[in-house]
């Protein structure tokens, strides 16, 4: 007998491991947990070692999770079950794609092992175990620790979720230029947990190690539950002089290290370019405005700057740049507090107008000779107003700013493209980051500022000697700013007894040469027995970084032959030190009585945006003509629809899913054809902090109210109507208790009403108000948006083709409470997507879990009513609700 599927989940770095199971507690117990981190010269080498053992007389799943940072390539990974190992191999990722295919084709498979979070990437797989059995799971992944604001650091998530007898997290540093500081912080430690921790240092080595016992790791002796739920962190920063910086060198390939510092800063040229269309409404916009004032109260006074907001229309501040005076600096404060979100979206215009204002105020000599100029766009959408062809949009903003200004290009969200702003920013000498839809948001926006707020040095060349270097990684740079780090790496001829290098670079005040010569011999013997040195480390380093700009180049290449050839070059190197890249995967084997194969891929930013805003990995899918799609139907006794008032909770969220041995047909499996894309779903759902989005359909009556959402916690309800066809709703009623308002939606427009009086708000024209907090905007014949600080935000898209109907989705839904109820409420909690590893599955099928009862889902594609777009698709898990 098949027991209930245990979950193991280890994160690091984030570190996560959690076992869970009804019927049995901690029946997967984790004995031992090991992190194993080697960083030399910046160069981070880390083993995670899980060791498991089923505690009962029947078979469980075990599914091992890391997350690691995104910056890091995963180079090894194996599992061993009573002594036999299982590893994985890295291949071409059309060779393992095909592998896999042929595996799925076969029924062998479970599915890509790839999701991506905020700050780090998750890796998982699975494998039964048998009673009594144990199981080590074994990661290693490497990453080049990037300098930040003064700092290195390493970042551990620690959440085992249960007691560990065996755990420790063990980190060697050796920096050869000496350490300078050294700090460990966490958000956990406990008086009796700072006893785990040791950390001992000298001039250029590091030990901290965390190795918390039993007792320690209690929250108190009566209870078995953890402390450890948190984060660690250590940071550092090493020893450096105002000279060409620090050369390392190992079995013929070095490593330049280049970070001046006591510089004096260049003056800043800044025009912030800011969406305010209607999808920035509620919390991004009010977020924006925050970091916003922030930055401004940053700007040096000897700083020039301007505000340009756009939706459909382009606005200025002012119509040139003015010093940041206290003066202009608090006219500018007044005019952000002013911005509002409505419109359309016209990219395109907004960034031409920057530019063509930088050009003005250059031709004016209104700016400092010696000055940095650049441009900041933060949006949140794609284009949808004047110019909306992204290729087009790139190549205009290309020839405005033809080399003279740096773009640096924040998109917030995920609906925003990222491989459109992150051409467009490597094209024009910047960088593309994605702001996250959080509670911080707006420090998000300010971290970004302050990396790039002090530029030092701009127009870097960095000489070595021409004949005696081979393959040299990048080594001229536009900027540098102050806290981070230039490296270049490249192998050393073998002959070449000196390397000398020249740097060439401006600074605010002057032209500066730095000069040094590093001699080959006496360097690599720095390196000699020390156990801090994994292998030919910096050939490793020099790879890794050698991929990563490949692929950036790639990103911004103007010829396709270009292209290929990085491309290729990239791939061979991946496939040489047996890197998991975006161009390679890692086929993980299993044994032969499971599913055996599983993918692991890198997903890139652009990957993690259409897995974030689709639900699907990427993966090919299985062909099949027919799909199975789940129906379902109350039972007799209850009542067939929802009552147009909010119900009473008790018993409510179980009657969608409600399952016994007595009834086994309340649900029932109907074949129907594969749904085409042209078909629009009654709703999207976007799982709480999963990446899977649910497409739901229900046959209920038109007509007939039906309760979607009922949250007496946070005081909201929402019922619908589907129209005479029932293959759309026209009509949705969303009521709030605090304040009491209440808004009627239909194709006709929105009534608003609150206090005795109704306001109506047709779809032909924008508009926005706030009520004691929360905030209704209308975006012109595309959506209401009905938000507010610690609820859940509820939008609603007027789509108009083929026929006009409503698309209800919802935003923040992890604001939901446990008490969430309804046809839709149910999915907002104890949901997840699973795999069934007890019997033949194909890649296009899940099992969803709802409140621990079981419903298979199939992978089908829809168009999206969130995108403005008539022809926008989503792959998702379809389900159908037959009442």
């Amino acid at each position: 007998m098949e027991g209930r599927a245990f979950v193991a989940l280890l994160s690091i770095s984030s570190l996560i491991v959690l076992a869970e199971n009804t019927d049995h507690k901690n029946a997967i117990e984790i004995y031992s947990l090991h992190v194993d981190s080697t960083v030399t010269s910046r160069f981070a080498h880390t083993v995670i070692t899980s060791r498991l053992v089923n505690k009962v007389n029947e078979s469980q799943e075990a599914v091992f999770e890391v997350e690691l940072p995104k910056t890091a390539f995963i180079t090894n990974f194996s599992m061993s079950i009573d002594g036999e190992t299982y590893p994985g191999t890295i291949k071409e990722k059309a060779s393992a794609q095909e592998q896999y295919d042929i595996a799925v084709s076969h029924g062998q498979s479970a599915g890509l092992v790839k999701t991506t979070g905020r700050k780090l990437e998750q890796f998982h797989v699975s494998v039964n175990v048998a009673s009594d059995s144990k199981v080590t799971f074994e990661l290693i992944y490497e990453e080049l620790l990037k300098r930040q604001l003064g700092k290195y650091e390493l970042l551990f998530k620690v959440r085992p979720k249960q007691l560990v007898k065996h755990f420790q997290i063990d980190v060697h540093i050796f920096e050869p230029q000496g350490i300078n500081f050294l700090e460990t912080d966490s958000t956990f430690m406990t008086n009796e947990l700072t006893e785990a921790l040791t950390k001992v240092q000298n001039e250029t080595k590091a030990h901290i190690l965390f190795k918390p016992t039993i007792a320690q790791q209690k929250k108190s002796p009566e209870l078995e539950e953890t402390l450890l739920d948190g984060d660690f962190i250590i940071r550092y920063d090493v020893k450096r002089s105002v000279s060409a910086g620090d050369l390392q060198i190992v079995n013929g390939y070095f490593v330049h290290y280049f970070a001046p510092s006591e510089m004096p800063t260049f003056p800043k040229n800044v025009i912030f370019v800011v969406d305010q269309s209607g999808s920035m409404s509620g919390r991004k916009i009010e977020q924006t405005r925050d970091a916003l004032l922030k930055i401004l109260e940053d700007l040096r006074p000897e700083d020039h700057f301007s505000l340009i907001t756009f939706n459909s229309l382009v606005t200025e501040w002012k119509n040139t740049l003015l010093q940041a005076t206290g003066q202009n600096v608090e006219s500018a404060k007044r005019y952000v507090k002013t911005i509002m979100a409505r419109g359309g979206t016209d990219i395109n215009k907004a960034l031409l107008t920057a530019a063509n204002t930088l050009d003005k105020a250059n031709y004016a000599e209104i700016l400092q000779t010696h000055s940095i100029s650049m441009i900041i766009l933060l949006t949140d959408g794609q284009p949808t107003v004047g110019v909306q062809d992204v290729e087009i949009i790139q190549q205009n903003i290309q020839k405005a700013i033809k080399g003279k200004y740096v773009l640096y290009c924040l998109g917030f969200g995920f609906d925003v493209s990222y491989k459109f702003l992150e051409k467009m920013a490597l094209d024009n000498g910047g960088i593309a980051r994605r702001i996250y839809e959080d509670s911080d948001s707006d420090l998000q926006l300010q971290g970004f500022y302050q990396e790039v707020a002090t530029p030092i040095l701009k127009d870097i060349e960095i000489q070595y000697p021409e004949n005696s270097i081979l393959e040299l990684t990048q080594n001229s740079f536009k900027l540098f700013f102050d806290g981070s780090e230039i490296v270049v790496a490249g192998k050393i001829d073998n002959e070449l007894d000196v390397l000398p290098v020249e740097i060439q670079a401006q600074s605010h005040t002057r032209n500066l040469i730095f000069k040094e010569e590093a001699n080959v011999r006496e360097k690599e013997k720095v390196f000699q027995h020390q156990k801090y040195i994994f292998g030919n480390f910096i050939e490793r380093l020099w790879a890794y970084l050698t991929i990563q700009q490949l692929l950036e180049k790639s990103i911004s290449a103007q010829e396709e032959q270009q292209k290929n050839l990085q491309v290729a070059r990239a791939l061979e190197l991946s496939l040489k030190y047996s890197f998991v890249t975006p161009l390679t995967s890692m086929v993980v084997t299993k044994p032969d009585d499971q599913q055996k194969l599983q993918l692991a891929n890198k997903p890139t930013e652009s990957d993690n945006e259409k897995s974030r805003f689709t639900g699907f990995s990427g993966n090919k899918r299985s062909k099949s003509p027919k799909k199975k799609v789940l129906s379902y139907r109350r039972h007799h006794d209850e009542s067939m629809y929802y009552s147009q008032r909010v119900p009473k909770i008790a018993g409510q969220r179980a009657i969608l899913f409600e399952m016994t041995e007595q009834s086994p047909d309340i649900f029932r499996t109907v074949q129907t054809p594969q749904l085409l894309t042209n078909e629009y779903p009654h709703f999207l759902l976007q799982l709480p902090r999963q990446n899977d989005v649910i497409c739901l359909n229900t046959d209920g009556q038109p007509q007939v109210s039906i309760n979607l959402i009922s949250d007496p916690d946070k005081g909201i309800s929402v019922t619908g109507k589907l129209g005479r066809n029932r293959n759309t709703f026209v009509q949705f009623e969303i009521t709030y208790l605090d304040p009491h308002v209440q808004l009627h939606v239909s194709k006709e427009g929105i009534v608003l009403s609150y206090g005795g009086h109704a306001t109506k708000l047709p779809w032909t024209k924008s508009a926005s108000s706030t009520i004691q907090g929360l905030k209704i905007a209308v975006e012109k014949e595309r959506s209401l948006t009905v938000s507010a600080s610690d609820i859940i935000t509820i939008k609603i898209a007027f789509v108009k083709s083929p026929n006009r109907f409503l698309g209800l989705y919802f935003m923040d839904t992890d604001h939901f409470s446990d008490k969430a109820s309804g046809l839709l409420g149910q999915f907002y909690f104890d949901t997840r997507l699973e795999s069934n590893p007890g019997a033949s599955q194909r890649e296009d099928e899940r099992v969803l879990s709802v409140h621990g009862q079981k419903h298979r889902v199939t992978r089908q594609y829809k168009k999206d009513y969130r995108l403005e777009s008539a022809t926008g698709t989503i792959s998702c898990w379809s389900l159908r609700i037959t009442p």
